[in-house]
Formats: C-alpha cells, structure tokens, sequence
C-alpha cells in the first residue's frame, strides 16, 4: 500500500513540474484513472487544461490524443471508419482518433449530438463498433473532456451522466 501511494505521489509531483497550483484537481484526475473513469472539465479556454492531460500521459508513459471537436467533427473522425482497398480487393479498417489510451476530448460541447454518443459508446464499452466490427481500445482508455460554459456562443448541452468526476 504504501508503495502505492509512493508512486501516485510521483506521478502528482511529475505533473506539478508543468501545472502550478492545481494540486486538487491533478489528484482527482489521477484517481479516475485509477477507477476506471473518465472525467468531465468545464473552463473557460487557456487555463491549463490541455497541459494537465498531457502531462499525465507522459507521467504513466501513456499514448495521448487530443480531439479538438468543432460543429463539423463526424462519428467516423472518433471511431474510425472503413475503406475499399482496390490492391488488395477488400475493405480496411482506419482507426479513427480514439485509438489512444488517454484521450483529451476539447470543447466536446461544441460538437453535434450524434458526434457525442460515438464518443459515450467508447467510454461506456471500452470498444468501438464500424460496421457491425468492433473494436477493442487500448488499456489503461480515459477519456478526459472540456467543455466551455454553456453560456457561450455555438455550445451544446453534452450528457454527464457518463462521467466518474467534474472538474
């Protein structure tokens, strides 16, 4: 057990070196990995959000992706999508960007509905399906997501019922 604890406060301590007085939340986002999570931030724009998700995926030695979602961002450009391959006379699978173990979805809530539940469906089952294939994702998979106030221009309410923490 103290081990444990010995190498999360490693971690907290690594991520500190680049995040400066967000102890707390560093923790906490710690933890959902831990748990299994995914966690849900809502901020304004350039307060370190970005940073702190990428520094934790450096700490754990993690793959990192950051989705930066916009009205336009389709459900294939999340989970990937399949192609005809004239060569080889079959259809391949391209891994859409949430292939990654720690994903950084930014502004999620300026994104359509059904953009949003291609994303729910790999954070609840840890696997993506395209066409009628599924998927698996890699291990440790958090996805950690921003989302602007709702007061601001060309938001979309996005569901939190999905989320282990809010930050």
């Amino acid at each position: 057990m103290e081990k444990s604890i010995e190498i999360l406060n490693k971690i907290v301590s690594n991520i500190e070196k680049v995040i400066v007085g967000k102890k707390k939340s560093i923790q906490l986002i710690l933890l959902s990995l831990i748990c299994d999570g995914h966690v849900l931030i809502e901020d304004v724009p350039g307060v370190g959000k970005t940073s702190i998700v990428s520094s934790l995926a450096k700490s754990v030695n993690a793959s990192f992706k950051r989705i930066q979602f916009t009205p336009d961002t389709l459900p294939s450009d999340i989970t990937g999508f399949t192609m005809y391959n004239q060569k080889e006379s079959k259809f391949e699978y391209h891994p859409g960007s949430i292939m990654s173990q720690i994903i950084l979805a930014d502004e999620i809530n300026r994104t359509s509905p059904k953009t949003q539940a291609s994303l729910l469906e790999a954070m609840e089952e840890k696997q993506v399906t395209v066409d009628g294939v599924t998927y698996n994702l890699p291990r440790p998979f958090m996805v950690l997501a921003t989302q602007n106030p709702i007061e601001y221009l060309g938001t979309i309410p996005f569901p939190k019922h999905s989320w282990t923490g809010f930050l």
